[in-house]
Order: C-alpha cells, then structure tokens, then sequence
C-alpha cells in the first residue's frame, strides 16, 4: 500500500483554506490516498470550524494516527457542521513511516455535497 495510492494536493483542501470553491469528496473512488503538498501532509485530527477546506462539512480523523508498528487501523472520521460529527465514517490509516495513507470509500452521504476530507501540516 505505501507505494500505490493517490496524491490529495490541492490547496484547498487545507484546513487554513475557507469554504470557497464549495467541492466535495463523493466521487471520491475507493482507493489509499496521501495527503501532500499544498493540502497538507496529513488528514487533520482535530475538530475544525464548519466551511473549510473548501467545503461546508470539514472531515477530520477521530482518534489519533497509528504508529508504524500498528500497522494498518481503522479509525473514525468525522464530518463536522452542526456539531463536530454531524456525519461519520469508517477508514482504514496506515503509517508509512515518513507520511500517512487512508483508504477512503467515498463520503457518509455519497449522493450529497458539500463533506469533504480536510489536510493539515
């Protein structure tokens, strides 16, 4: 899995970055994903303000990142809007050593926007 997943960069998925343009993540195919560059080098694991990261709903990790000796875990993320975990979902961490994978499956309300995974540094 640490070789073979796809690269979440985009700027505004940064949890420094507001609302607009207002994206979401249901299309979002099931696969490993690496948060870096301008997104960040990992996906935020505190509660954020509602309208970040270029979205309405902000998704941030519930529970801490594993070590490398967990291995592969699976954690909780939350879509904060009327409360830090409006929705949630399952998804799968693995610490790569040098930076952090997550097998995401889309959204917890796939047909609807706006819910979409935050980045942080």
């Amino acid at each position: 899995e640490c070789q073979n997943y796809q690269v979440l960069a985009d700027a505004s998925r940064n949890v420094n970055h507001g609302a607009n343009p207002l994206l979401c993540d249901n299309h979002l195919t099931p696969n490993w994903y690496r948060f870096q560059g301008a997104a960040g080098v990992k996906m935020l694991s505190s509660c954020p303000k509602t309208s970040r990261c270029g979205t309405h709903a902000t998704g941030w990790l519930s529970g801490d990142h594993p070590s490398v000796e967990e291995g592969k875990v699976t954690r909780k993320v939350c879509f904060s809007w009327s409360n830090c975990c409006t929705w949630s979902i399952d998804i799968k961490v693995m610490n790569c050593g040098d930076f952090y994978i997550y097998y995401i499956d889309g959204t917890p309300r796939e047909h609807q926007c706006h819910l979409r995974y935050c980045g942080t540094a």
